[in-house]
């Protein structure tokens, strides 16, 4: 080998030493780049908490593979749908959806494992993104379940390493729809001598008016003066005498189910917040079933009108679909909370009935 051959097989041997530094290097930083995080992770694991447990969110939004929902925070600190901010949304969802993320412990931190796919997390379906009230933001990526169903794997802001394990408890918290979170309005809180009339129509229209009568006082109280028997005396309660084409219904069984059904009343379900006209009428509103009209004295003895609409019954045969006063909303009902109501709204009082139960009574 002469001296010419000499200088390039050494220049060659320099080069190839300088590309195995160069390529050693890399390797090296990619090493401790990802030790440190695996570190990170690590440390975060021992000490419980993966997420800013400090953090006051302002902002969530998450997928959890059939729906993207999105809230954030008004000036007043309430949680609101931004899709649509009148929604009456149920505050205590999302309380609980950002207490659990800002406690978010994993059960396992694996930083060796399988591929991503394994664990369902090459392409999550359910993320959830939130932002904190000083712009950061935290990411989450949830993966197949556990074999044992109650977990679920995960990666947190975007990284691809280490797969996390944690309960189930946040994946049953994105799975809740928006309609589940609506809250429900409530029927005024009303007892029998409140009630003035009910009126029930549908194929037949019924109309029950009510009489209030004060209970007359027990006769001792009027014999001695003692606190406890004017306290006595002034808790009697009112009789109620029900009339019903100016006949006296009142014992009849059909009028006490009546009345308790209008006092118990109660909705169920939010199904449908702002309908198309097209929806309220496949839920029967365009031709309602029957509708409850009651009348009553409502605080300071102002008066109240309280509107029940009754659609079709839901696809279960278990409720009916049902719409209170001018709120469009569809809600749901049990159906027999409503089986009375609608028994007189479609047939009319058994006055047969009727007679025989007051025959009974005043024979008694």
């Amino acid at each position: 080998m002469n001296a010419k051959q000499k200088r390039t097989l050494l220049v060659l041997l320099i080069a190839v030493v300088l590309l195995a530094a160069v390529l050693l290097g890399v390797r090296a930083a990619k090493n401790r780049a990802q030790q440190k995080q695996e570190d990170a992770a690590a440390a975060a694991a021992k000490s419980g908490v993966i997420t800013n447990a400090a953090a006051a969110y302002k902002e969530l939004s998450y997928c959890n593979g059939n729906t993207t929902l999105s809230f954030s925070l008004n000036d007043e600190g309430k949680w609101f749908w931004t899709n649509d901010p009148d929604f009456h949304l149920n505050q205590d969802y999302l309380t609980k959806m950002v207490n659990t993320l800002s406690a978010l412990k994993p059960q396992q931190t694996i930083t060796d494992g399988d591929t991503l796919d394994a664990y369902g997390l090459s392409a999550p379906t359910q993320t959830l993104t939130a932002t904190s009230d000083n712009g950061q933001t935290t990411t989450i990526a949830l993966g197949n379940a556990t074999t044992d169903g109650n977990s679920y794997y995960m990666l947190m802001n975007g990284s691809d390493t280490p797969v996390y394990v944690i309960s189930d408890e946040l994946e049953k918290e994105m799975a809740v729809g928006i309609y589940d979170m609506c809250l429900l309005p409530d029927f005024p809180a009303l007892t029998e001598d409140q009630l003035n009339s009910i009126t029930l129509a549908g194929p037949v229209t019924t109309v029950l008016s009510a009489a209030h009568e004060k209970a007359p006082a027990d006769a001792n109280s009027s014999s001695n003066g003692s606190s406890s028997s004017a306290s006595s005396s002034n808790s009697n309660p009112a009789a109620t005498t029900w009339s019903s084409s100016g006949t006296d219904v009142t014992h009849d069984k059909q009028v006490q189910g009546i009345v308790k059904q209008i006092l118990g009343l109660s909705l169920d379900a939010c199904v449908d917040y702002r309908p198309t006209s097209d929806a309220a009428a496949l839920c029967g509103f365009d031709k309602p079933d029957a509708v409850i009209t009651v009348k009553y004295a409502g605080e300071s003895n102002a008066d109240g009108t309280l509107t029940l609409t009754i659609g079709d019954r839901v696809m279960d045969g278990k409720g009916r679909y049902v719409r209170m006063n001018d709120d469009t909303t569809v809600y749901r009902m049990a159906a027999d909370k409503l089986d009375m109501l609608m028994k007189v709204s479609v047939n009319g009082l058994d006055h047969a009935a009727a007679s025989s139960g007051n025959a009974a009574s005043s024979a008694g």
